[in-house]
């Protein structure tokens, strides 16, 4: 006895991904296609995408149509700093620096840079009250042309006052953030502290990273930077999709050989 219809396409739609015919990335075809193939319904062809998704096999992109998912070769970033190299922590050169080092192909995009009045959740991470002015730099991260991250870092505006004008002007800082404070303000950054959590994407993340489903999830790390004088100096929000990146912290004495992310092929 013949199964269900759905299934039929379902099966149909699984060979020809495992066979190739249908290779990672590639699309799907539409909906209007598929009915007319199998000569099918609507809610039948979507009950037979269904189980591609919950596989992982396919990923429905709102507007733009269902692909074959491509496989993912994870990301790994490491929070903490090698105290040999200074690389380490998933920012500017460090973040660049790693990524050569996992012989992966780091991009960033522009700066962005907006003035604005610190929300709760940004006055609570800088030590200030909400609605002190505030700087924010947003840029968006991207490994072997797909997009990696997002990442967003606010300052106080009594440094850009103090004399730190870079700030605000949306361009890459050379030496970086942390390096153009010690050198224009004296202010030195001796640590910093991680609260890293996971959550459901929001929408426009959902759509930045490709993610479908509105069980897809995101690694948000909360990085605030303190100084000699136990100020908060900057607050820096990195959102990473859950499917592609993982992060190694070292504690202590680590073996040299060991500091690294392992090989690509062992992940």
């Amino acid at each position: 006895m013949a199964g269900p219809l759905w299934r039929d396409i379902s099966e149909t739609l699984r060979r020809r991904i495992e066979s190739g015919d249908l290779p990672p990335g590639a699309q799907l075809p539409t909906e209007i296609d598929l009915m007319e193939e199998f000569g099918a319904s609507r809610n039948t062809v979507r009950q037979a995408l269904q189980p591609l998704i919950q596989r992982g096999m396919v990923t429905a992109q709102p507007g733009r149509g269902t692909f074959v998912t491509e496989k993912v070769d994870p990301f790994v970033t490491t929070l903490t700093e090698n105290p040999r190299t200074g690389f380490g922590g998933g920012e500017g050169a460090a973040y660049m620096s790693e990524a050569s080092l996992q012989q992966r192909l780091a991009r960033n995009g522009p700066i962005k840079v907006e003035l604005q009045m610190a929300t709760p959740y940004i006055a609570r991470g800088l030590g200030v009250d909400p609605g002190t002015p505030v700087i924010s730099r947003h840029q968006e991260r991207f490994i072997d042309g797909r997009p990696w991250s997002r990442q967003s870092s606010h300052y106080p505006m009594t440094l850009v006052e103090a004399g730190a004008a870079l700030l605000l002007q949306a361009v890459d800082i050379d030496q970086g953030p942390v390096a153009y404070l010690e050198d224009v303000l004296g202010i030195r950054q001796v640590g910093y502290q991680d609260l890293v959590l996971g959550r459901p994407a929001h929408p426009d993340e959902a759509a930045f990273f490709r993610l479908s489903g509105p069980g897809s999830l995101v690694f948000e790390q909360r990085r605030t930077a303190f100084a000699v004088d136990g100020h908060r100096i900057r607050l820096t929000v990195t959102v990473y999709p859950a499917d592609r990146n993982r992060f190694l912290i070292n504690e202590g004495i680590v073996p040299e050989e060991a500091m690294s992310p392992p090989p690509r092929k062992d992940r």
